[in-house]
Order: C-alpha cells, then structure tokens, then sequence
C-alpha cells in the first residue's frame, strides 16, 4: 500500500517502517551486554572473605546477625554463612553445637581463631587481607 503525503511524497507501509523499527530495536538490545542485576558492590570482597575459610555463624532471629547481612546487601550470598538456630527457634543445629559457638553472629577465621559480635566490614579486610571496595 502506498500512500502520499500532502506535498506528494510518497509513504511507505507504516506497518512496514513499525516493523522495521522493532527489528533493529531488537538488533541493539541483543548486542547490548548483559548486566546481571543480581551482582552486588562487595560481592568480589565476599568472595575472598569466604575464599579464606571464613565462616560466619548466625541466626535468623538475631538482631546483630541481620545487621551484618545489611552491611553486605546483596552481596551476603557469597559469605559462607552457618545458620545454627533450628526453625521456631527450637534449639542449635548439630554443626553449631559441634563447633562451640555460644553467640551469634561468631566469625571464625581461616587461622582457627574467633570473634564475637559485629564486624565492621573494615575490619574483615584488615583480618582477611581481602580487598573493601570504596
């Protein structure tokens, strides 16, 4: 179909140019790279906490415990992190028990050695050598 404009031009298909534009909307978004959104600020940093043998033992209900994952945001995932309160707050997990941990969050370090409580993540990167971004 051909259609002209009022200065006698002639105009293509509209149908024809949308679909001409939808094919290189998609040509540039599939050579775009992909982005993974799920990639958070500290997650190279979690990974060489955790890449060091460190543990982080917790609990879902601990207050200090959820403080520590906020410092981490979507990066915590890449903590090696030992959830030690069994469901309905029903006792210790087997694991927890085993490994002597009487409070929560307990950090133990690739060298055997332990801290209690909140960590600045300054202080891990002091403690593990790892690499705080800014």
């Amino acid at each position: 179909m051909v259609i002209k404009n009022k200065k006698g031009n002639i105009i293509k298909n509209k149908y024809f140019l949308i679909s001409i534009g939808i094919i290189i909307f998609f040509l540039i978004l599939l050579s775009t790279p992909v982005i993974d959104i799920r990639a958070g600020k500290y997650d190279d940093f979690a990974k060489c906490v955790s890449g060091g043998g460190v543990k982080m033992y917790g609990a879902y209900w601990c207050a200090h415990c959820n403080n520590q994952k906020k410092l981490f945001g979507g990066s915590f995932s890449e903590i090696n992190y030992i959830e030690c309160s069994l469901p309905n707050n029903g006792g210790q997990t087997q694991e927890c028990i085993g490994a002597n941990i009487e409070s929560y969050p307990t950090w133990e370090f690739g060298d055997g050695s332990r801290e209690q409580g909140e960590i600045s993540l300054d202080k891990l990167s002091q403690v593990t050598g790892c690499i705080l971004p800014k």
